[in-house]
């Protein structure tokens, strides 16, 4: 009888699911697609899908998945048991940027800025003054490289004379941005080093370098998070690109 009694009690107690790994690959209609930011907003995780598409994100059946790209259409999905027999495979829908014809009877608005091609017109601009001004980039006795602090400087200055100016906010400044590193279980080393590829030894100047691009410190707000990772992915990409073209190649005297 007492036997009955624990069976009994033992399936009246709640299935508690377990904690899974979610293996999946993203598409558009073309390809697998990269950079694809995945967001497991039950569990407050994220990771970002790799060169083939494919990402690994700790999950559990019911967890909401979100997919999130500048470039493609957000999508949530909530997972079922067969999410997890293999691989998933989710599709995103490119976000199309052609418009149809319109006839224009107001005044023109002023130019929209766009991040993506502000970053390579900045990248030419420092092309061609490293090109011109060699002495000024070169660290103090070196032969080679690039002096990464007087990079920074020049960048602070490019944007505080180009970019256009924003409404009332106070930017994000390097002390903020360490302290958020430092404090935060979202925004922590593992997401830096690992998800944004910035060398450790390197996130200090990452700093310095997301205080010059002026990113609203309105981003700081927890519900704003997502929006916040998506500048330091953008920001993350030009240092990079930054990084491999002069942080150790020799300097072009031509």
């Amino acid at each position: 009888m007492r036997l009955f009694t624990v069976l009994i009690i033992l399936l009246c107690l709640p299935i508690v699911p377990y904690a899974q790994t979610l293996n999946g690959k993203v598409y558009d209609a073309k390809a697998p697609i990269k950079n694809i930011n995945v967001f497991n907003k039950t569990q407050n995780r994220v990771t970002v899908t790799n060169e083939d598409g494919n990402f690994s994100i700790e999950a559990k059946v019911n967890d909401s998945i979100s997919f999130q790209s500048i470039f493609y259409h957000n999508k949530t999905i909530v997972l079922k048991d067969f999410h997890f027999n293999g691989v998933a495979v989710f599709e995103l829908k490119e976000i199309l940027t052609e418009l149809d014809e319109v006839e224009v009877k107001a005044e023109p608005e002023q130019p929209v800025f766009k991040e993506e091609t502000y970053n390579v017109e900045l990248q030419n601009i420092l092309k061609e003054d490293i090109k011109n001004n060699p002495h000024l980039y070169k660290p103090a006795g070196a032969t080679y490289g690039v002096d990464f602090v007087y990079l920074i400087g020049a960048v602070v200055k490019l944007f505080a004379k180009d970019k256009p100016k924003k409404p009332n906010y106070h930017p994000i400044s390097y002390t903020q941005m360490d302290s958020l590193f430092n404090k935060s279980s979202f925004f922590n080393e593992q997401l830096i080093t690992e998800n944004l590829k910035i060398p450790s030894d390197k996130k200090y100047l990452f700093y310095d370098f997301c205080e010059a691009k002026q990113i609203s410190s309105k981003l700081l707000k927890d519900e704003n998070k997502m929006q916040l990772l998506e500048e330091l992915v953008l920001n993350s990409q030009l240092f990079l690109i930054l990084l491999e073209q002069y942080g150790e190649k020799p300097l072009s005297k031509e």
